[in-house]
């Protein structure tokens, strides 16, 4: 049973933002509010607007009459966001650089420290929180408040695809070497090096989805 003292709009909103960030509920799967809040004990409201959120998120789709379905991207739409990603990544690259101290560097090396233990296992699953942890973490290290803003802005909607291109076509070995070579940029203070690192690994990213073959 939902606990009460969170809002309830807000535990909904969170719960059902991490069945789909999560893959549990895939592109097109329909949210059956009845259920939900059967099983939630909770009222419909609070799923209607945790919903209407979610929508603008850009991660369901409400659809009049019809009830509300988890998103279902494009491949042009994720080709899309990559590209705007990757160049948010390569500006945040460049001011964490320039300003990184020596507890964010451990920080971050502890991350991908983690992943590394994680990709030799090929526990997938496991490795993509931390995964969104260590990007997380760059952009809220780097201290611009409206950088890490429009990269949140995107990451959700992204999260549609990366999840399932990471179960479908894992490779968690060269995406954390990629990390470690962010490390060192970022520990030799090499601003231009964080940058081209930071945007060619968004690059990669976006191939990886693409060579999945997902939403086609």
């Amino acid at each position: 049973m939902i606990q009460r003292p969170q809002s309830l709009t807000s535990v909904v909103l969170n719960e059902l933002e991490s069945l789909i960030l999560s893959g549990q509920m895939g592109p097109g799967e329909p949210i059956n509010e009845k259920a939900f809040a059967e099983r939630s004990a909770v009222s419909r409201g609070p799923i209607r607007e945790a919903c209407r959120r979610l929508e603008q998120a850009g991660l369901v789709t409400i659809i009049p009459n019809r009830g509300v379905f988890v998103r279902k991207l494009e491949p042009k739409d994720a080709i899309e966001i990559c590209d705007i990603r990757a160049v948010l990544s390569g500006f945040a690259g460049r001011i964490l650089a320039a300003c990184i101290t020596p507890a964010q560097l451990a920080e971050l090396s502890d991350m991908t420290a983690r992943m590394e233990a994680v990709a030799q296992s090929g526990n997938a699953p496991a490795f993509f929180p931390i995964n969104a942890e260590f990007h997380n973490a760059i952009f809220e290290f780097a201290g611009n408040k409206r950088l890490r803003e429009m990269y949140a802005a995107i990451s959700k909607e992204l999260h549609l695809f990366r999840w399932r291109a990471m179960l479908v076509s894992p490779d968690l070995a060269n995406s954390n070497q990629e990390h470690f070579a962010i490390i060192d940029a970022l520990k030799n203070n090499d601003e231009t090096a964080a940058a081209q690192m930071m945007e060619s690994h968004a690059i990669s990213v976006k191939n990886r989805i693409v060579d999945s073959g997902l939403g086609d």
